[in-house]
């Protein structure tokens, strides 16, 4: 296994920000490899004249670069055992070079934590040395959903030892940090989380007392979504009910979680697909890496008799940087054979939506495109599709499939797709149970078991139906 080939595998089963990475390091290691400027690229027929006249020129060293260029193959056969040649984590970034320059965004940038935000406050608040300290003691304890994770009295015991304090003290330096921002944060549980929230919400709310009185004394009741128990012991009325039940839903359970911000993973898609003339078309994405060239004022200092140390240099950038730009070409090459493979099984969701989604399988499109099976996996890892429908990773596209009663086969994406129209359309009163949808679906011939529909209920993010059940 050549280094050469290895290259040719590394990048193939890069991602798109790896690969722009990768392509930007060797830019700046190898003087050979220049970026081809936009409207660089001529007509093919001056390029095609262009070629002719050089050839005349050529020079013996040229013809030398030619022979030694001849050993590149026109097709790289990436398509081999990947744990033998790249053990790396698929997905993996590429370490950037220890001399590359320091990225002070990315290595100086840090998201604002829920601790640094409530000690910001407090540094603005006017308390003693003793409160303050008390204050840092309840912020310490605090996690990044805003609870408290020990008790109040763990927190007094834990500052007796070194502080004269009393309870009181504490639970006035806590009922400070309560009025801090987000509302709800340095609370015990989830109903003094609510209750503080609806402390600070303005005097003339509509139906706050109400609110408050669900919160504080029925919280078991309106957690097991018990309405009509709920009804009976308040004395709420079910459409003042609806209305205290929209106010509590418009409080965070989780006030911290507003606070700091979260890794945004980037996703460039690799390919657009876009239908033209009533036909799927599919195209690589161009602003996916830059137009790479060979620098020819470089390449022509390469001398055919010269076996110093900096011709001998020159020579071996020059032969990785075509091999770099065979692997790029032969990666780009697969990825479209792939996709283009994909799109031409799956155009009924292309069509149609999820509902029309076809079994796929890896063995499908390896038979199709003639790789091994391991190849078309790390291809469609991290890569994404561009669709009318959304981007997609290519991997989105592969499903099991459920045998129907007619004799034909349904994929998991549809019956998700399903499962997930039949609860939109429910009763909000009388959720679908998984039964219930297990029998929905044998009408239309799609025999699935129970436990599967609860599986592909809780893959789309979707409670049961006790947890469903609402007031309309």
């Amino acid at each position: 296994m050549t280094p050469q080939l290895q290259q040719a595998i590394k990048l193939l089963q890069l991602s798109t920000l790896d690969l722009q990475q990768e392509i930007q390091e060797a830019l700046e290691t190898n003087p050979m490899l220049d970026v081809e400027d936009v409207g660089e690229a001529e007509p093919a027929e001056a390029t095609e004249l262009e070629s002719r006249s050089d050839a005349d020129a050529i020079t013996s060293d040229e013809r030398e670069l030619s022979d030694f260029d001849a050993q590149i193959p026109d097709e790289l056969p990436v398509d081999t055992q990947w744990e033998d040649v790249y053990q790396s984590p698929v997905g993996a970034a590429s370490a950037p070079a220890p001399d590359s320059d320091f990225d002070f965004d990315s290595r100086n940038s840090s998201g604002e934590t829920l601790g640094d935000h409530l000690l910001w406050q407090l540094n603005l608040t006017r308390l003693s040395d003793t409160d303050r300290v008390i204050a840092m003691a309840i912020i310490d304890a605090t996690d990044d959903n805003g609870r408290l994770a020990v008790g109040i009295e763990d927190i007094w015991s834990g500052l007796a030892a070194d502080l004269d304090v009393e309870l009181d003290e504490v639970m006035a330096v806590l009922h400070r940090l309560q009025q801090f921002d987000p509302p709800g944060v340095c609370t015990h549980d989830l109903r003094e989380c609510l209750l503080v929230q609806l402390h600070q919400l303005p005097a003339d709310t509509p139906y706050l007392a109400e609110a408050r009185l669900v919160v504080n004394r029925y919280m078991n009741l309106l957690g097991n979504r018990d309405y009509a128990q709920l009804i009976r012991r308040s004395k709420i009325r079910e459409p003042e009910l609806r209305e205290v039940l929209t106010l509590i839903q418009s409080l965070n359970p989780n006030p911290g979680q507003t606070i700091g911000s979260d890794n945004t993973e980037y996703v460039v898609p690799d390919v657009f697909v876009s239908k033209k003339n009533g036909a799927w078309v599919v195209e690589l994405n161009p602003d996916i890496a830059p137009r790479l060239k060979i620098n020819t004022d470089y390449a022509g200092l390469v001398k055919r008799a010269d076996n110093s140390a900096d011709n001998t240099y020159m020579r071996d950038s020059l032969q990785e940087a075509r091999w770099f730009l065979k692997s790029l070409q032969s990666r780009n090459e697969t990825l479209m054979k792939v996709a283009t493979r994909i799109v031409e099984h799956q155009r009924g969701f292309l069509e149609y939506g999820e509902e029309a989604m076809k079994p796929l399988v890896l063995h499908d499109i390896a038979e199709a495109v003639e790789m091994h099976e391991s190849t078309i996996s790390r291809v469609t890892t991290q890569k994404y599709m561009h669709t009318p429908r959304g981007i997609f990773e290519l991997k989105y596209f592969f499903s099991s499939h459920v045998n129907t009663a007619s004799g034909g086969e349904c994929s998991s994406t549809a019956i998700r797709a399903l499962i997930k129209k039949l609860i939109a359309a429910e009763n909000p009163r009388k959720p679908l149970s998984d039964s219930k949808i297990t029998n929905l679906l044998a009408e239309q011939g799609i025999k699935v078991a129970r436990r599967t529909i609860a599986k592909y209920r809780e893959s789309l993010v979707i409670p049961p139906s006790n947890e469903r059940k609402r007031l309309v």
